[in-house]
């Protein structure tokens, strides 16, 4: 049988002395025996050593956990549960352990300190079968084929210079829908609607621009507004099959079933706009559709792309770019409604640079600082992804003293960060004035603010994002006045989603205020 190690060492240290030497003996021996007691305690400090506790949360119940308690405005309800349980807490959603994230501090430790354990995602059954099994950049884990998938649209899709490029096609669309605000004067319009097949109008103008003829758009806007409607309902909602992964294939909510059937008419859409590409010649017309086809067929890319990539790609593009933008501009119009003098400040400084005798251009963007702090103060007080897209750590990980288990639902709530009075003075009043001080911007490396998130996993069409936002609300508020229909009232409520939404549709009535009736057409 081999000596225990403590043995092997002290016989080690023994057999280099001369034992009738007493006086060097008994100094060997303490020693050993010091030096043996300090590996004893070390050993057993590390061995025994508890590991932090989880955080804090409400009582949960056998099976269930929280699940009963859940309020549908989830990030409502989080919010209260921090209140009471601190800035980090926990919920049990059946199986499923959530970590509550709501301080700057402890947003800043998740998304910027342990950024690589927390960069994966906690991929929902609605997901998955929305992007083609999770291909997308949005649920694909972190490592190379989601550092290939965030490459190509960073640079090639999503980039300054490439949407420059397509500034034409922006501002062909935006006239497009001055001209049928221009059309419905006097009578109430659904203005989240109208910003809707907008935005979707550029969007699928930039994906396949070459291939959709004008007389298709209408329809197709219709079609994709209500399947993205849905869509972003599943991926908001509360899902058994999640909680319990030992029930996902009873699929008892029809989560899976019906979101395969969204799926499905999206996959139909693609197939058709891919097989109209393959059959055009020549390189005429070039839009992000025939980038990409070219990117799968030339095989040169490392992990190769794939034709599911591809479509997951231009899923991300229909359904992240669309809502997010729409119901932003959808918020600012109704906050700017409501208090007037807001309107007419942004009004003013358009008139001032614009002028009433001309239309807005992107150029003018950069020299309307006013209209730029609405934008920010719209995504501080009505956040797009209230909940940002939940993270996954891949490793248990420490964070404000707690134990965050891998495999746990982590929730970063900035839309209870960016309503904390302990950081934001009044911070339930709408007032764009408190961003024309200091500098605030999209970078994530602020943690009182960041409505894209942060981190590797921050939002890649911020570029994107921003000039459709200034570009479209600039225009309509520039060349309308608004008002609400008789007896209405004001409403900024919200409806908690993946996406924030208005709850209830702004139905505004447009007013013509440039000079010049031409500039309408």
């Amino acid at each position: 049988m081999p000596k225990p190690f403590f043995t092997t060492v002290s016989d080690a240290w023994f057999s280099t002395v001369n034992l009738t030497d007493e006086p060097a003996t008994t100094i060997l021996i303490i020693i050993s025996l010091l030096l043996l007691s300090i590996f004893w305690l070390l050993w057993t400090f590390t061995s025994k050593k508890p590991n932090p506790p989880l955080p804090p949360g409400p009582p949960s119940l056998p099976l269930l956990g929280n699940l009963l308690s859940l309020d549908p405005e989830l990030h409502a309800y989080f919010a209260t549960v921090a209140k009471t349980y601190g800035p980090i807490s926990r919920l049990w959603l059946g199986k499923k352990l959530g970590i509550l994230i709501t301080s700057p501090e402890l947003a800043r430790e998740v998304l910027k300190l342990n950024d690589t354990v927390f960069a994966n995602r906690d991929v929902p059954v609605a997901g998955k079968e929305a992007t083609y099994g999770g291909k997308d950049i949005v649920w694909t884990p972190y490592g190379d084929e989601w550092r290939m998938l965030r490459k190509i649209c960073v640079r090639e899709m999503l980039g300054n210079q490439v949407l420059d490029s397509v500034y034409s096609l922006r501002r062909r669309e935006v006239r497009n829908t001055v001209k049928y605000l221009y059309n419905h004067v006097g009578d109430p319009v659904n203005v989240g609607e109208q910003m809707f097949l907008t935005v979707l109008n550029v969007i699928t103008g930039m994906m396949w621009g070459g291939t959709v003829k004008a007389e298709d758009r209408e329809r197709l806007g219709a079609e994709f507004r209500q399947a993205i409607n849905e869509m972003t309902g599943y991926l908001g909602m509360p899902n058994l099959s999640d909680f319990y992964p030992g029930l996902a294939r009873f699929d008892l909510q029809g989560v899976r079933k019906n979101m395969k059937v969204l799926a499905k008419k999206f996959d139909g859409i693609f197939e058709s706009m891919i097989d109209q590409r393959r059959k055009m010649s020549g390189d005429g017309n070039k839009d992000f559709l025939q980038f990409l086809l070219q990117l799968k067929d030339g095989g040169d890319s490392k992990p190769p792309f794939t034709i599911t990539h591809l479509k997951s790609l231009l899923m991300d593009m229909v359904v992240g770019g669309t809502d997010t933008t729409s119901n932003t501009v959808e918020f600012a119009l109704a906050e700017m409604m409501k208090q007037p003098e807001i309107l007419k400040k942004a009004q003013l400084e358009l008139d001032a640079v614009v002028g009433k005798e001309n239309i807005v251009e992107e150029s003018h963007i950069s020299k309307l600082p006013y209209l730029y702090a609405i934008m920010k103060e719209t995504l501080r007080l009505h956040p797009t992804l209230p909940l940002l897209v939940p993270h996954c750590p891949s490793e248990s990980c420490v964070i404000g003293g707690y134990t965050v288990p891998e495999g746990s639902r982590v929730f970063v709530n900035a839309w209870a960060i960016h309503r904390d009075p302990d950081i934001w003075e009044n911070p339930l009043e709408f007032r764009p004035e408190r961003f024309l001080v200091g500098k605030w911007d999209y970078t994530g490396n602020d943690f009182n603010y960041f409505p894209f998130g942060s981190g590797r996993r921050i939002c890649a069409g911020t570029a994107m994002a921003e000039r459709m936002f200034m570009f479209l609300l600039g225009s309509i508020i520039h060349s309308f006045d608004w008002k609400l229909g008789e007896g209405k009232k004001h409403d900024v409520s919200e409806k908690f989603g993946i996406v924030l939404k208005k709850k209830e549709a702004l139905m505004a009535i447009p007013t013509p205020r440039l000079l010049n009736q031409t500039l309408y057409e």
